[in-house]
């Protein structure tokens, strides 16, 4: 009699779910707010109720953003219930601040932290943009800052490396598994679980070499 051969079952990796991720982040201590989503049909590119919205899907659904961010499960699962496609937005300058780089330059960096065994903690891919999670320093008013916050006004960079920004007090970044209008997800590069925050300065020196 000939044997039927066994066939192994692979497992799909499931894809992380917005409140699933929202509540990751809040047992890590990162206060997170919702964030408006975009659209992919009808005359508007953003769920948000400005016409013409200028970052569609990469911005707090509320002004208040800053006040209401929070970790507490309840309140985060009661926003997600009633906007299950809203965005992640997590405020920096208050457990993390971020570096903010063009996409060659970054996956460049992490390739040599890599080899030379060093920890870059959490890294997201944010379209054509990597994002470096690090300590926050309190940012001392001396330093630039980049407020992304204001849709009015453009991003202020740091001038003696070009192409880097940085997020910090008043500032945000949109977190995986957000959605960008091109339908592309945010995604982690190197999940922040397990992984501690780098000093920012050390990371500097990486992304600026």
């Amino acid at each position: 009699m000939v044997g039927v051969p066994l066939v192994r079952r692979t497992r799909k990796r499931s894809r992380p779910t917005r409140i699933g991720s929202v509540l990751e982040y809040a047992a890590l201590g990162w206060p997170v707010v919702p964030g408006a989503y975009p659209l992919r049909e009808g005359r508007r590119a953003c769920s948000c109720d400005r016409l013409g919205c200028p970052d569609p899907g990469a911005h707090p659904l509320s002004p208040a953003w800053h006040m209401q961010a929070t970790t507490d499960p309840a309140q985060l699962t009661r926003w997600w219930q009633a906007e299950p496609e809203a965005n992640v937005i997590l405020p920096t300058g208050r457990v993390f601040d971020v570096f903010d780089v063009p996409l060659a330059a970054g996956l460049s960096a992490l390739t040599r932290i890599d080899a030379d065994g060093a920890q870059p903690g959490p890294v997201a891919a944010n379209g054509d943009r990597v994002l470096f999670y690090v300590a926050t320093r309190g940012n001392p008013e001396d330093e630039d800052e980049w407020w992304s916050c204001h849709l009015d006004c453009d991003p202020a960079t740091i001038d003696d490396t070009p192409g880097l920004r940085w997020h910090c007090r008043d500032s945000y970044v949109l977190a995986p598994p957000s959605t960008l209008p091109t339908g592309q997800p945010v995604t982690w590069l190197r999940p922040p679980a397990d992984r501690p925050l780098p000093d920012p300065l050390l990371l500097l020196e990486w992304l600026a070499d």
